[in-house]
């Protein structure tokens, strides 16, 4: 399994807090400490909000190639819907090239939706922004000259997108929150999938999963790629993960809650989602292999991905979290599930 991390870029909003300047800063400083711990995967959410930095993800990930060797790196969503499919192309196919090909292409809707309005898009057309923005991603990546037209962006006729990436084709996963809809369509058009648990007890998402493998299957696509994306942190001891990522990760929950009209959280809630059937991947190295590879049982995802980073977490703590989610989480994952491939295949 890959094991890798994600960011949205979080800067604290009061005075004296982490800037957008630093905080770009110290995610190129804990990508490039992912590559040297052997981290497969770090991801970089696009929003458009005074309380995250990464507006243009493409452009730091940019700065991480530069810093790394190993490691994908990958948006963590690109909100397709408001954004041009060709700047996307244009933008990851010069990251790849960059990278040496480790370059990847997260789609979403966008839970958030300050990017319509910013770029003139009508959130009434949000389902098929995304399906028609998706559909021309997916030609302009065939590197062949491309004839298209849609009712959101002028007509492509004949015309092709430069430069080309190393990887040929340039990987698109398609990043879903829960809407049976979309998972149908990732497996339908033969993409790998990025499911977000972000509450609740994940086995109930499960369903998800297997109707992923059964639209690929029925579309006859080979078995796809799938991959958590989690909230968690890592540290020495259960104790410190949890009074580390505690403070911050509530004052995020409750601050977007508020915005969205759900209760507040406390740390009673937060203690249940880290125990074993919850949704956050909190505590010790062990513990939080031992929570991977219980949702390994229940999902046999293939990429495991946890936004570490989140809220105003001290960097210097989530240096300390990817160095242990590299150095023996991770380790002791691939280990356990490589064991397990080998004892499910018939002889």
């Amino acid at each position: 399994m890959e094991i890798g991390a994600y960011t949205f870029a979080d800067v604290s909003p009061g005075p004296g807090g982490v800037g957008p300047a630093q905080r770009v800063r110290e995610v190129v400083e804990e990508i490039a400490l992912a590559d040297q711990v052997g981290l497969r995967v770090y991801g970089v959410g696009e929003h458009h909000r005074a309380d995250y930095a990464a507006s243009a993800p493409a452009m730091i990930l940019a700065a991480a190639a530069e810093r790394t060797s190993a490691i994908r790196l990958t948006s963590a969503v690109t909100v397709l819907s408001s954004d041009d499919p060709v700047r996307v192309v244009q933008q990851y196919a010069t990251l790849d090239l960059l990278s040496g090909g480790r370059a990847e292409i997260m789609a979403g809707r966008g839970s958030f939706t300050e990017s319509f309005p910013l770029f003139g898009y009508d959130l009434a057309d949000y389902d098929e922004l995304f399906a028609e923005k998706l559909e021309l991603l997916l030609a302009l990546r065939s590197g062949q000259p491309v004839s298209w037209s849609g009712r959101h962006r002028a007509p492509l006729r004949g015309q092709s997108v430069h430069p080309r990436p190393v990887q040929d084709p340039l990987p698109v996963w398609v990043a879903v929150g829960g809407n049976p809809h979309s998972v149908v369509r990732a497996g339908v058009l033969g993409l790998p999938m990025a499911l977000a648990i972000i509450g609740g007890m994940p086995e109930q998402f499960a369903g998800l999963a297997e109707l992923h493998r059964e639209a690929a299957r029925r579309a006859d696509h080979p078995r796809l790629p799938f991959s958590l994306n989690m909230h968690g942190f890592v540290a020495d001891t259960s104790q410190a993960a949890a009074d580390t990522y505690y403070p911050a990760h509530s004052a995020v929950m409750n601050r977007i809650g508020a915005e969205r009209g759900w209760g507040p959280t406390d740390r009673a809630a937060f203690d249940a989602q880290v125990g074993p059937r919850g949704a956050y991947v909190v505590g010790s190295p062990q513990q939080v292999t031992e929570k991977i590879l219980a949702l390994h049982e229940v999902f046999g995802h293939d990429r495991m991905l946890v936004q570490l980073a989140i809220g105003d977490v001290p960097h210097r703590d989530v240096l300390r979290a990817i160095e242990l989610l590299g150095t023996e989480v991770a380790p002791a994952v691939r280990a356990a599930t490589g064991t397990r491939t080998e004892s499910a295949t018939p002889a």
